[in-house]
């Protein structure tokens, strides 16, 4: 973390000094440089067997297996986000001229580049990190509000279709704004509750005193909303497609990906760590958002016509899945780190190919910039099957379909589920069933949405003004590469990325 933030400073003190036709050839190698180190430092770390025993930074961030975890997928999927964002013609040139403007056609005229998205990615990056891995709830709350500020001004610099990216970082600073209020009045009332804001000390408070105060209930409720408003599960879940379709695509992918993992990192760290004792209260809750989160965002993405919305709502409908994992928790060590691997291997596999997919979205492209609306992928197997085929390839992984990590990522969370509710063998076990059942008939839904899209690039007669595909950047050729090594070699061999996943679940703290 200390890197990443230093790194961003740096590039902060390198937008104030240095000439600007330098800028872009000082921020992209420190960007890339830093990300990278910091990931090398997180495998010195787990390679070593320096995993820390206890909470550090005077107990405010807990590096245990889960967070390392966590942060070694956040640093990956914002590496090649950063490869994505280095390629030309996603940013405005000038952000502060009036779309259309005489302005903004002279910074265009001129080449003037945003360079501030590379300390503004770093700030983003760093948030990602420091929110899975706090340990009390203020440190929490700094970690919600850098990570998401940088975001409120990268989703606003999109070169094309200004107006519709300015308003996607109104709506994302406006719902935002009220998510972290939120938060910390839930925070204020826990310590109301509690006497503290330590994870520790919430849990203990659970412990011995009475579980039906208001409080804690009112505390508990407040914390819920800001968390589940930032994985986007149904009903905060208004927020995402519009600011996936408006935002610059590499910030979409960066947003997709790397803020989904951090929220469901600290959702996971609020409800498992701090409030274990309190489940019976929770469980009810997270379920009933779960079913509506999957429901929500299977049907509603059968309706979309933006490829963008669809894969919006299609990262809802997998927000659902992932909560059926946060409810498999028992009172054994064993299924609660059964349960919490499954987490980890479904958020590594399904960000990846969440990052491949939008890359090739950033590549297909009509004249007024890229082509979102799905008549326009008509035919695209004809005119680029190489680049339809990989597409074609994630959209099978998003589904779920054998051979391909979304598979046994969807495997995994539902086998844990079923698990903890045979283990429980109460009413609540009962209910695990059901919601995976539900999430099995949401997941052949989505399936149905996915395959549209291959039909229409595959058996529908391309469009005699189709789109052109863009000339990749050897960056973005990385990224699609790498996503699809991961998606085809997870999907054939999960064992060595499952047996890592559960070494970091096994060292969770929970005291």
């Amino acid at each position: 973390m200390l890197l990443v933030f230093g790194a961003a400073v740096i590039g902060v003190l390198v937008e104030a000094f240095a000439p600007h036709y330098v800028r872009k050839a000082i921020h992209v190698p420190l960007t890339l440089l830093s990300l990278a180190g910091a990931f090398a430092l997180v495998i010195v770390q787990i390679v070593q067997g320096a995993v820390p025993t206890a909470p550090v930074a005077m107990g405010a961030v807990a590096v245990d297996g889960p967070a390392l975890f966590i942060w070694g997928v956040i640093l990956v999927l914002s590496f090649v986000c950063v490869l994505l964002i280095n390629d030309e013609g996603h940013f405005v040139a000038s952000a502060a001229a009036v779309p259309g403007s005489a302005d903004e056609e002279e910074a265009e005229a001129a080449g003037v580049t945003h360079t501030e998205v590379y300390p503004l990615a770093l700030f983003a990056v760093g948030g990602m990190l420091l929110f899975p891995a706090s340990h009390d709830l203020l440190t929490m709350f700094v970690g919600l509000e850098v990570m998401s500020l940088p975001l409120y001004l990268l989703c606003g610099l999109a070169r094309r279709r200004r107006l519709l990216s300015q308003e996607a970082s109104m709506k994302y600073f406006l719902l935002g704004a009220f998510s972290s209020a939120f938060f910390l009045y839930g925070t204020a009332m826990i310590y109301g509750y509690a006497g503290t804001v330590s994870f520790t000390g919430i849990n203990e408070s659970l412990a011995t005193g009475s579980l039906l105060d208001p409080l804690l209930l009112i505390g508990f409720a407040l914390l819920g909303v800001g968390l589940l408003f930032k994985i986007g599960a149904a009903p905060f879940q208004a927020w995402k497609p519009d600011v996936y379709q408006g935002a610059p695509t590499p910030v979409t992918a960066l947003m997709a990906s790397g803020t989904l993992v951090a929220a469901v990192g600290a959702l996971l760290r609020v409800f498992w760590v701090a409030l274990g004792n309190l489940d019976w209260n929770w469980r009810p809750v997270i379920w009933a958002v779960a079913a509506l989160t999957m429901l929500v965002g299977a049907i509603v993405a059968i309706t979309q016509t933006d490829i963008k919305r669809m894969l919006a709502y299609s990262s809802i409908a997998h927000a659902g899945f992932l909560l059926i994992g946060v409810l498999a928790t028992f009172d054994k060590a064993q299924e609660n780190a059964k349960s919490l691997s499954a987490i980890l291997f479904y958020l590594l596999v399904y960000s990846i190919t969440t990052v491949g997919a939008f890359a090739v979205v950033t590549m297909v492209r009509d004249p007024g910039g890229e082509a979102g609306h799905l008549s326009r992928w008509a035919g695209l197997g004809k005119r680029s099957p190489l680049l339809a085929g990989v597409f074609a390839f994630f959209l099978l992984a998003f589904a779920g379909i054998p051979l391909t990590s979304g598979f046994f990522g969807k495997y995994a969370v539902f086998a844990a589920a079923l698990s903890s509710g045979a283990e429980r063998g109460d009413s609540l076990g009962g209910w695990m069933t059901g919601l995976v059942v539900l999430g099995v008939v949401a997941s052949a839904v989505a399936a149905f949405f996915y395959v549209r899209v291959i039909v229409l690039m595959f058996f529908s007669e391309p469009a005699a003004d189709g789109p052109s595909i863009a000339v990749p950047s050897m960056g973005t050729v990385a990224v699609i590469a790498v996503s699809l090594l991961v998606t085809v070699g997870v999907g054939l061999f999960p064992q060595p990325m499952l047996d890592l996943a559960n070494q970091a679940a096994s060292s969770l703290f929970v005291r």
